[in-house]
């Protein structure tokens, strides 16, 4: 399972049967239901090559993630701009993203600012089922928290993550609610993948495959036609992941691991739909 190769035959089939649908950004998209993506590890890392995938940026992000963090300052100041758009929509400080995915991972419906620590830490969790019982089916992690939704800067597009380890080999999958076709899914894959890679690194345990259940899946009006030159262009091989000095998931930073063999196509602007 080529992660590249499945996620252009799904682009091509929401260009034929999709249905243009209204939805809350005022932009038409093509939607089709449920769909999944699979990618197999063994086959080299899912980053795409029939466009430029902005690497540096979707490490910064996962750093984000798995510190727990909300101040959009510190990914600003590591040049990830993705979520300069957003902030936390109760109160005026347009740094603060309020309580979104990390911040769920690691503190789960802890009272946000609050002055005593009382949420749970999701990953830690899940790091010590790896350690201690790495057959248990329970390794889930939740994003999506109606309690606090209000808060966040935006409700989570990917809203849960869950481990499968059979005879030394570790797999992931996500659920995703709301799927970008163009812009969002292929940065939720590379940036998935390299979750698992690290969880590996932790666990000692191999690489497997890294899947996708998506729901909502759509193709933005004004990115058919970049879709449509995307689907044009030869793949090239898939590059190789290489993490050095890895001591621990908590302690890992995003200049630790890179690849290796990277070859893309020009990246290929289109608006980001907010």
């Amino acid at each position: 399972m080529n992660g590249e190769t499945e996620y252009l035959k799904l682009v091509q089939h929401i260009l034929d049967e999709g249905v243009l649908k209204e939805n809350r950004t005022g932009v038409g998209a093509l939607t089709v239901p449920h769909m999944m993506l699979q990618h197999d590890m063994s086959e080299g890392f899912p980053i795409l090559t029939t466009k430029r995938i902005a690497w540096k940026t979707l490490r910064v992000e996962l750093e984000f993630f798995l510190k727990g963090m909300t101040d959009k300052k510190w990914l600003i100041d590591r040049g990830c701009h993705i979520w300069d758009s957003w902030s936390n929509p109760t109160n005026d400080d347009d740094g603060d993203l309020g309580p979104i995915y990390g911040y769920q991972w690691r503190r789960f419906n802890e009272k946000y600012k609050g002055q005593e620590p009382d949420g749970i830490d999701q990953v830690r969790n899940i790091l010590d089922m790896l350690d201690t019982n790495p057959n248990d089916r329970r390794m889930l992690c939740c994003a999506w928290n109606p309690q606090q939704l209000h808060q966040m800067a935006l409700p989570p597009c990917h809203v849960l993550w869950h481990l499968t380890h059979i005879n030394g080999v570790l797999s992931l999958s996500w659920f995703q609610r709301s799927c970008d076709m163009f812009l969002g899914i292929p940065f939720n894959l590379a940036s998935y993948a390299l979750l698992l890679h690290l969880l590996c690194k932790e666990s000692g345990l191999k690489e497997g495959v890294v899947t996708g259940f998506l729901s909502d899946c759509h193709i933005y009006e004004n990115h058919a036609d970049a879709v449509k030159e995307q689907l044009l262009r030869q793949p090239f091989a898939l590059p190789q992941v290489e993490t050095r000095q890895f001591t621990s998931l908590f302690d890992w930073e995003y200049g630790d691991t890179n690849l290796n063999n990277y070859q893309a196509h020009p990246s290929i602007k289109a608006p980001v739909a907010v």
